[in-house]
């Protein structure tokens, strides 16, 4: 059976999660979020103390990691826990960024990540989906915003929670991520040369998926 892939790159806050989970919801698409899967495993390794390359490599082959979609929302666990909450929060984010540039990180995550895309209609989100994961995507967008903007899209997100940083520390995390995710030697962050360019910086959300579904009624005839 033939699948349809979109592939959704761009840096961390551009919206690429909150978009393709709208998006996929308004096709029947299944949504797979390739961060989830990082920070999953930056997560694991901050719970056992992996504070070395050498030291996380070793212990992959403990990490059990499954995406279940129940009511429509994606859930992750580890080794049979749900830790979808826990993942979320700048610490994580950070140690994502770190355990993304491990190549044998990306070849463990790699399989599932394809594997998802084989058997299903899929949008998929991440760093590299559309140069590396999946290179021969039906339809591929880089989505971006500055760093202002992105960093005041993630303080409006965190800011009802107790230890909210503020924005210029969350504005500073972002550059630095963005340094991280670019300048990796494995599969750093770019826009595939036939990806559709898209920076939502002036962009409200409704106006950024109308967009995106207007692209792929035209270029993949799908009826939306």
């Amino acid at each position: 059976m033939k699948t349809t892939n979109i592939a959704i790159d761009g840096p961390a806050g551009a919206g690429k999660s909150s978009i393709a989970k709208a998006i996929s919801s308004e096709l029947g698409f299944i949504y797979v979020d390739t961060g989830a899967l990082y920070r999953t495993v930056a997560l694991y390794a901050q719970e056992h103390d992996l504070n070395t390359d050498e030291a996380l490599i070793k212990s992959l082959d403990d990490i059990e990691i499954d995406l279940n979609f129940i009511g429509g929302t994606q859930r992750i666990t580890l080794c049979d826990e749900d830790v979808t909450d826990d993942i979320r929060t700048p610490e994580i984010s950070m140690g994502a960024s770190r355990v993304s540039a491990i190549k044998e990180v990306r070849d463990f995550l790699f399989d599932l990540q394809k594997k998802m895309a084989r058997e299903h209609n899929v949008i998929m989100d991440g760093r590299d989906i559309g140069t590396v994961v999946l290179p021969d995507a039906d339809l591929k967008i880089f989505l971006t915003a500055s760093a202002d903007e992105r960093a005041s899209r993630r303080y409006l997100e965190m800011q009802e929670k107790s230890d909210c940083p503020t924005f210029e520390e969350i504005k500073a995390d972002i550059i630095k991520r963005d340094y991280n995710d670019s300048h990796r030697a494995v599969a750093p962050l770019k826009k595939a040369d036939d990806a559709v360019l898209i920076d939502t910086t002036d962009m409200g959300f409704h106006e950024v998926c109308e967009e995106i579904l207007d692209l792929i009624k035209e270029r993949l005839d799908i009826e939306v």
